[in-house]
């Protein structure tokens, strides 16, 4: 339990370094709703260019999959553990939305969605699927004042036991870890 909330730690610091971008402290909105616009427009931490929203997407899918990777490696054990490490995570989703106005969520590749809501729901999550599936890293696009990033989530062959029971080789295959922002403005960065 201790390694858990250690690697929580480690991950928000990252976080914190990430959306806060050198400043000395994150303001935090306060919205009983996730997608209460007026408390994030107050938000002075939102990325001001795309550029900036592409880096913070990138750290984020970094410290998500990083986690994920060690968590199922270090706590999952089949048979006796009670929350897939995935949904635990979840957790720390809400939490981002609340806090800070980025969503993110699982999204289903080329395997088995372990959960019906981690099937591709819009237009970008779809096109998502399509890049990921031949083998690109992300995708990203910029729809109204929002930056959505994907980015690959490696199943490794143990994973397959449960996302791909069904197989037929042990390559590993993908899912994805969508991550949506608001951004200030359209411009790319400096």
């Amino acid at each position: 339990m201790n390694k858990i909330r250690l690697l929580l730690f480690v991950g928000f610091g990252l976080l914190y370094l990430s959306l806060g971008q050198g400043r000395r402290s994150l303001p935090i909105v306060q919205a009983e709703k996730p997608n209460d616009k007026a408390a994030l427009s107050t938000l002075k931490s939102l990325p001001t260019t795309i550029g900036e929203a592409q880096i913070r997407a990138r750290i984020l899918h970094e410290t998500i999959h990083g986690a994920l990777q060690v968590i199922h490696r270090d706590f999952f054990q089949e048979d006796e553990s009670r929350v897939i490490p995935s949904h635990s995570l979840e957790d720390v989703f809400k939490e981002l939305n609340r806090a800070h106005g980025v969503k993110i969520r699982w999204l289903a590749v080329n395997a088995k969605a372990m959960n019906i809501d981690n099937e591709p729901k819009t237009e970008f999550e779809k096109m998502s699927v399509k890049e990921l599936s031949v083998g690109k890293a992300s995708y990203e696009q910029v729809i109204d004042d929002q930056f959505h990033y994907t980015g690959k989530i490696r199943l490794p062959s143990q994973c397959l036991k449960c996302h791909l029971p069904m197989r037929r080789d042990n390559r590993d295959r993908v899912a994805g870890l969508v991550i949506s922002m608001p951004v200030k403005s359209h411009g790319k960065a400096e």
